[in-house]
């Protein structure tokens, strides 16, 4: 049966953010309701500039206000969530954990009380959670696979863990529908935190700068085209209904795994900047060595399978971040 988006109202928190923006777009495209949460207004982000405020529902708040999650699946009459809202970095964990504790963990037991109460007199399906790989914490056993257990300790990782492990408390006790999604580094158009690896090298390179290493680039991780995330966390939303998903987390990423120092040489390339060396300073903290996943259950249950390579995705980041780096010089 194949799932009618233009009869459901979605509400996605962090609407305006990486994920949320392209999410939105997706969703708004498939003709749902789209109704998101944003808690600043950024004028240059992606959401803005491609149009994606216009054409969704707005509501400015915060994860963290239990009442307002509460009125918005009750008011809006929510069919599916997607609790995407977090703060997703790791260096801003370190320097304020308080923050990215009160964000990541507060706002989605939030979110999970709000459904929890409301879902007896509303309309809601399901609850999608954004977990991450970093939930798995450091392990030997490689790649990580859904039933290994969850083991973060640094403040982001552990923050992941307990996003996730909420989220499965709440359907082992309440019989809360909700399923969870790990997913691998993803990258593309739009993410403008600069201090990760993909947008900060991109800059850098079409400003024929060195880029900066912050590890020593021997870093293991699997990374992930930002259209292929959307299309993961669409299709656990369409089928949480069936009893092998509901409840479950899954895996998704490419399955391929690269250093650092090979993804920043696939940048180069594509840039053309072959002739230009990374700077390597080697002092990050609190970093996995090694992290990549086993998506075989996604594959299996989901019939899931990402649509890009990673050279395909960095091309196309490539392209978006020389048109609005262009853009924003002209307009400087």
């Amino acid at each position: 049966m194949t799932y009618d988006w233009k009869k459901k109202n979605v509400f996605i928190t962090g609407a305006s953010g990486f994920l949320g923006s392209h999410l939105s777009e997706a969703l708004a495209s498939h003709g749902a309701n789209v109704i998101g949460l944003i808690r600043d207004d950024v004028p240059n982000a992606y959401f803005v500039q491609q149009g994606i405020d216009q054409k969704i529902t707005t509501i400015h708040g915060d994860v963290r206000d239990g009442y307002l999650m509460e009125r918005v699946l009750n008011e809006y009459e929510i069919h599916m969530c997607f609790h995407v809202a977090a703060q997703p970095l790791v260096g801003t964990a370190n320097r304020s954990p308080r923050s990215t504790f009160e964000s990541n963990m507060t706002g989605t037991w939030n979110v999970l009380e709000a459904a929890r109460l409301t879902l007896s007199h509303t309309m809601l399906e399901g609850v999608v959670v954004a977990s991450s790989d970093k939930a798995y914490g450091d392990s030997d056993r490689l790649p990580y696979r859904e039933d290994q257990p969850l083991a973060g300790k640094n403040p982001y990782d552990l923050s992941k863990t307990a996003t996730d492990l909420l989220a499965q408390s709440y359907y082992h006790t309440y019989q809360l529908p909700i399923t969870i999604s790990r997913c691998g580094n993803f990258f593309g158009p739009g993410d403008l935190n600069w201090s990760r690896i993909v947008p900060g090298t991109f800059r850098w390179l079409l400003n024929k700068e060195r880029p900066v290493l912050r590890s020593d680039g021997t870093l293991i991780r699997d990374y992930f085209f930002i259209k292929d995330v959307v299309s993961a966390y669409i299709s656990l939303a369409e089928n949480i209904h069936r009893p092998e998903v509901v409840g479950q987390a899954f895996n998704f990423g490419t399955e391929e795994k690269y250093t650092v120092l090979e993804l920043v040489e696939m940048m180069r390339k594509i840039a053309d900047c072959m002739d230009i060396e990374p700077e390597i300073l080697g002092i990050n903290r609190n970093e996995i060595p090694a992290q990549y996943l086993n998506c075989e259950k996604a594959r299996t249950i989901l019939h899931w399978k990402p649509q890009y390579t990673i050279y395909q995705g960095l091309e196309e980041s490539y392209a978006w971040y020389k048109e609005f780096l262009t853009a924003e010089q002209r307009a400087a």
